[in-house]
Protein backbone atom coordinates (compact mmCIF):
# COMPACT_ATOMS: atom_id res chain seq x y z
CA UNK A 1 0.00 0.00 0.00
CA UNK A 2 1.31 3.44 -0.90
CA UNK A 3 1.11 6.43 1.44
CA UNK A 4 2.50 9.14 -0.82
CA UNK A 5 4.78 9.66 -3.77
CA UNK A 6 7.07 12.55 -4.64
CA UNK A 7 7.65 13.17 -8.30
CA UNK A 8 7.39 15.52 -11.24
CA UNK A 9 4.10 16.01 -13.06
CA UNK A 10 4.76 15.06 -16.68
CA UNK A 11 1.22 15.23 -18.08
CA UNK A 12 -2.22 16.44 -17.08
CA UNK A 13 -5.27 14.72 -18.54
CA UNK A 14 -8.99 15.12 -17.92
CA UNK A 15 -9.27 13.32 -14.56
CA UNK A 16 -5.67 12.40 -13.81
CA UNK A 17 -2.03 13.34 -13.77
CA UNK A 18 1.05 11.40 -14.80
CA UNK A 19 3.61 11.63 -12.00
CA UNK A 20 7.14 10.51 -12.84
CA UNK A 21 9.10 8.88 -10.05
CA UNK A 22 12.39 7.05 -10.75
CA UNK A 23 11.77 7.17 -14.51
CA UNK A 24 8.34 5.50 -14.15
CA UNK A 25 5.19 7.44 -15.02
CA UNK A 26 2.28 6.70 -12.70
CA UNK A 27 -1.25 7.54 -13.85
CA UNK A 28 -2.93 8.98 -10.76
CA UNK A 29 -6.65 9.83 -10.71
CA UNK A 30 -7.18 13.09 -8.86
CA UNK A 31 -10.14 15.35 -8.02
CA UNK A 32 -8.67 18.39 -9.76
CA UNK A 33 -5.73 17.63 -12.04
CA UNK A 34 -5.55 21.31 -13.05
CA UNK A 35 -4.42 22.18 -9.51
CA UNK A 36 -1.07 20.70 -10.57
CA UNK A 37 1.40 22.21 -13.04
CA UNK A 38 3.42 20.26 -15.56
CA UNK A 39 7.13 20.20 -14.83
CA UNK A 40 6.76 20.84 -11.08
CA UNK A 41 7.53 18.40 -8.30
CA UNK A 42 4.75 17.47 -5.87
CA UNK A 43 4.15 15.24 -2.89
CA UNK A 44 0.95 13.39 -3.76
CA UNK A 45 -0.91 11.42 -1.07
CA UNK A 46 -2.10 8.12 -2.53
CA UNK A 47 -4.85 5.57 -2.21
CA UNK A 48 -4.49 2.33 -4.18
CA UNK A 49 -7.56 0.40 -5.28
CA UNK A 50 -6.97 -3.17 -6.35
CA UNK A 51 -9.72 -5.04 -8.16
CA UNK A 52 -9.68 -8.33 -9.96
CA UNK A 53 -9.30 -6.64 -13.36
CA UNK A 54 -7.91 -3.22 -12.48
CA UNK A 55 -5.34 -1.45 -10.31
CA UNK A 56 -5.93 2.29 -9.78
CA UNK A 57 -4.10 5.03 -7.95
CA UNK A 58 -5.97 8.01 -6.53
CA UNK A 59 -3.93 11.05 -5.51
CA UNK A 60 -4.49 14.13 -3.36
CA UNK A 61 -2.57 17.33 -2.66
CA UNK A 62 -3.27 17.25 1.10
CA UNK A 63 -3.65 14.63 3.81
CA UNK A 64 -7.03 16.13 4.75
CA UNK A 65 -8.35 15.62 1.22
CA UNK A 66 -7.20 11.99 1.29
CA UNK A 67 -8.77 11.42 4.73
CA UNK A 68 -12.13 12.79 3.57
CA UNK A 69 -11.90 10.62 0.41
CA UNK A 70 -11.34 7.53 2.59
CA UNK A 71 -14.35 8.44 4.73
CA UNK A 72 -16.50 8.99 1.62
CA UNK A 73 -15.63 5.63 0.06
CA UNK A 74 -16.54 3.91 3.32
CA UNK A 75 -20.18 4.88 2.62
CA UNK A 76 -22.24 1.99 1.29
CA UNK A 77 -22.77 2.48 -2.45
CA UNK A 78 -20.16 5.23 -2.90
CA UNK A 79 -16.96 4.18 -4.65
CA UNK A 80 -13.73 6.01 -5.46
CA UNK A 81 -14.87 7.14 -8.91
CA UNK A 82 -17.98 8.75 -7.36
CA UNK A 83 -16.00 10.33 -4.50
CA UNK A 84 -13.58 12.18 -6.82
CA UNK A 85 -16.20 14.54 -8.31
CA UNK A 86 -17.44 15.34 -4.80
CA UNK A 87 -13.95 16.48 -3.80
CA UNK A 88 -13.47 18.26 -7.14
CA UNK A 89 -16.55 20.45 -6.81
CA UNK A 90 -16.89 20.87 -3.05
CA UNK A 91 -14.60 22.19 -0.34
CA UNK A 92 -13.54 19.91 2.52
CA UNK A 93 -15.23 22.13 5.09
CA UNK A 94 -18.37 22.47 2.94
CA UNK A 95 -18.78 18.72 2.53
CA UNK A 96 -18.17 18.06 6.23
CA UNK A 97 -20.58 20.82 7.24
CA UNK A 98 -23.30 19.51 4.89
CA UNK A 99 -23.01 16.03 6.39
CA UNK A 100 -23.07 17.28 9.97
CA UNK A 101 -26.06 19.58 9.31
CA UNK A 102 -27.86 16.94 7.22
CA UNK A 103 -27.99 19.30 4.23
CA UNK A 104 -29.40 16.99 1.54
CA UNK A 105 -29.66 19.76 -1.07
CA UNK A 106 -25.92 20.47 -0.86
CA UNK A 107 -25.02 16.79 -1.11
CA UNK A 108 -27.39 16.13 -4.02
CA UNK A 109 -25.68 18.80 -6.14
CA UNK A 110 -22.76 16.42 -6.71
CA UNK A 111 -22.78 14.16 -9.81
CA UNK A 112 -24.53 10.80 -9.34
CA UNK A 113 -25.59 11.62 -5.76
CA UNK A 114 -29.32 11.21 -5.39
CA UNK A 115 -31.60 11.41 -2.39
CA UNK A 116 -30.93 7.84 -1.26
CA UNK A 117 -27.12 8.10 -1.43
CA UNK A 118 -27.10 11.55 0.23
CA UNK A 119 -29.10 10.10 3.15
CA UNK A 120 -26.69 7.14 3.31
CA UNK A 121 -23.72 9.55 3.47
CA UNK A 122 -25.32 11.35 6.42
CA UNK A 123 -26.22 8.08 8.14
CA UNK A 124 -22.71 6.62 7.76
CA UNK A 125 -20.62 9.75 8.36
CA UNK A 126 -22.46 12.12 10.68
CA UNK A 127 -20.45 12.55 13.86
CA UNK A 128 -17.43 10.73 12.41
CA UNK A 129 -15.84 13.54 10.43
CA UNK A 130 -14.53 15.47 13.42
CA UNK A 131 -11.46 13.25 13.30
CA UNK A 132 -10.30 14.91 10.08
CA UNK A 133 -7.85 17.63 11.08
CA UNK A 134 -8.75 20.13 8.40
CA UNK A 135 -6.27 22.95 8.03
CA UNK A 136 -8.17 24.30 5.07
CA UNK A 137 -9.03 27.97 5.41
CA UNK A 138 -12.51 29.17 4.59
CA UNK A 139 -11.70 30.04 1.01
CA UNK A 140 -15.17 30.98 -0.28
CA UNK A 141 -14.70 28.88 -3.43
CA UNK A 142 -18.45 28.27 -3.73
CA UNK A 143 -19.18 32.02 -3.60
CA UNK A 144 -16.55 32.75 -6.25
CA UNK A 145 -17.83 29.90 -8.46
CA UNK A 146 -21.44 31.11 -8.13
CA UNK A 147 -20.44 34.68 -8.99
CA UNK A 148 -18.55 33.59 -12.10
CA UNK A 149 -21.41 31.35 -13.22
CA UNK A 150 -23.66 34.37 -12.77
CA UNK A 151 -21.37 36.24 -15.15
CA UNK A 152 -21.91 33.57 -17.79
CA UNK A 153 -18.89 31.30 -17.39
CA UNK A 154 -19.40 27.53 -17.62
CA UNK A 155 -18.49 25.02 -14.90
CA UNK A 156 -15.95 23.32 -17.19
CA UNK A 157 -14.14 26.63 -17.76
CA UNK A 158 -14.09 27.41 -14.05
CA UNK A 159 -12.30 24.28 -12.84
CA UNK A 160 -8.90 25.07 -14.33
CA UNK A 161 -9.13 28.79 -13.54
CA UNK A 162 -10.24 28.37 -9.90
CA UNK A 163 -7.37 25.96 -9.27
CA UNK A 164 -4.94 28.78 -10.14
CA UNK A 165 -6.55 31.46 -7.94
CA UNK A 166 -5.04 32.27 -4.53
CA UNK A 167 -7.80 31.23 -2.11
CA UNK A 168 -6.40 33.28 0.75
CA UNK A 169 -7.65 36.43 -1.01
CA UNK A 170 -11.05 37.98 -0.31
CA UNK A 171 -14.00 36.90 -2.45
CA UNK A 172 -13.82 40.08 -4.54
CA UNK A 173 -10.08 39.70 -5.12
CA UNK A 174 -10.52 36.03 -6.09
CA UNK A 175 -13.17 37.00 -8.64
CA UNK A 176 -10.89 39.71 -10.08
CA UNK A 177 -7.98 37.24 -10.28
CA UNK A 178 -10.19 34.67 -12.02
CA UNK A 179 -11.42 37.25 -14.51
CA UNK A 180 -7.80 38.22 -15.30
CA UNK A 181 -7.02 34.56 -15.96
CA UNK A 182 -9.98 34.34 -18.34
CA UNK A 183 -8.62 37.34 -20.27
CA UNK A 184 -5.29 35.57 -21.02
Amino acid sequence: MYSYMIGEVKDIVLNAIVLENNKIGYLINTPNPFAFEEGKEYKVYLYQQIKEDEHCLFGFKTKEEKELFLKLISVKGLGPKMALPILATGSISGIMDAIERENLLYLKKFPKIGDKLAKQMILDLKGKLGTIDSVEEENHTDEVRDALIGLGYKEKELRSVLAKVDHSLSVEEQIKAALKLFMK
